[in-house]
């Protein structure tokens, strides 16, 4: 059974606590952002998603609660998008978990909708090898109706060969 710490992992046995702490070359190791673009761009176009809308969302995930000023400052880095938090909230990506009451409680709180974190933790699995990314006739890439389609198959093909991921 572990606890997450700010940078490190707590693991308790029996009679005493170990800690251990995730460096760079652990991660260099685990090799998890070898094939980010390609989970990424695969969850953009399957979800109707931008990049820019998928990183804000796996920021906004990794708050867990916020509020509307949260948001507006996880986007400083990201394209401007006017529509964006609409857009987000009407396709359910974003959720109230508190309304405001315009007394005591006086901005609403939000989180990332369960359609949203099952999302993120699919990319999680893709990206850890745990799980392959979907080479089903109702993949989005499964058509080649364009040339970048046939070069996303082949590169999901190339990933899901690698045994090294």
């Amino acid at each position: 059974m572990g606890r997450k710490t700010r940078n490190s992992w707590l693991f308790y046995g029996s009679s005493r606590c170990v800690s251990l702490k995730l460096t760079s070359h652990d991660l260099r190791e685990l090799q998890i952002l070898k094939y980010y673009r390609l989970t990424r761009k695969w969850a953009c176009k399957t979800y109707g998603l931008t990049d820019a809308d998928l990183e804000l969302l796996i920021y906004l995930d990794c708050k867990n609660r916020f509020t509307r000023q949260e948001f507006i400052d996880g986007t400083y880095t990201m394209s401007w998008d006017k529509t964006r938090w609409d857009k987000l909230r009407s396709l359910g990506w974003i959720e109230v978990w508190r309304h405001r009451n315009r007394t005591t409680i006086k901005y609403s709180v939000f989180k990332t909708s369960f359609k949203c974190s099952q999302l993120i933790s699919r990319i999680y699995r893709i990206l850890l090898g745990e799980e392959d990314m979907p080479v089903s006739d109702r993949s989005v890439f499964f058509n080649n109706n364009t040339y970048t389609d046939k070069v996303f198959n082949k590169a999901i093909d190339d990933m899901i060969k690698d045994k090294d991921r």
